[in-house]
């Protein structure tokens, strides 16, 4: 019978498969995000951020074979099943055929490319800092398709979709959500 993973236990995981400062980073946002949409929401937010951290466990080492690795190496230590099956709808028809059911599957479909292009907005800020990023700035770098051309805003949008929910108060969640990490993102104005 499967267990339920402690933070700790997953973020070892984590730094097991992983050794690239800007996928832990991204990891860390991830996991930020989904425990405050899982508090603003009433659901649990341990089980949330716990999802959100793991995510991306194989991208580093096994790119190729991404989710269908993660989703090999959580079975075999024998993480819940329904951890697993969130884990690999995140990149949905990407290179994943498990579409987001759950609202937890679906927040993390629609927040995990967008993480990376509000960093990429506040990487550009005179402040460097999230704590003074407004979503009219991120929305004006979104119309940009040339800026942080790696996150797949047709992604962000087909979450925000099934969530039944504006752009606007996603960027908004994402932003309040990684504020709470912004010094271990060093997404906080620090030199």
């Amino acid at each position: 019978m499967s267990r339920v993973p402690s933070r700790e236990e997953a973020f070892a995981l984590l730094k097991e498969f992983n050794t690239s400062e800007s996928l832990i980073k991204h990891a860390l946002s991830v996991e930020a995000v989904m425990r405050h949409i899982a508090g603003k929401t009433g659901e649990d937010p341990e089980k949330w951020g716990i999802i959100g951290l793991i995510h991306d466990l194989d991208y580093e080492m096994f790119p190729e074979q991404h989710c269908a690795k993660t989703r090999e190496i959580l079975e075999e230590i024998d993480w819940p099943e329904d951890y697993v099956r969130a884990v690999v709808s995140h990149a949905w028809d990407l290179c994943s055929d498990v579409k987001p059911e759950s609202t937890m599957e679906k927040y993390l479909y629609a927040i995990d490319e967008l993480t990376g292009l509000i960093t990429a907005c506040v990487l550009v800020r005179p402040s460097r800092s999230l704590m003074d990023l407004k979503v009219k700035s991120v929305k004006k770098k979104w119309k940009n398709k040339h800026f942080a051309a790696g996150a797949n805003r047709q992604v962000i949008e087909n979450g925000a979709e099934m969530l039944g929910i504006e752009i606007t108060e996603l960027i908004q969640d994402v932003i309040d959500g990684m504020r709470a990490v912004a010094s271990d993102l060093g997404l906080d104005g620090g030199s």
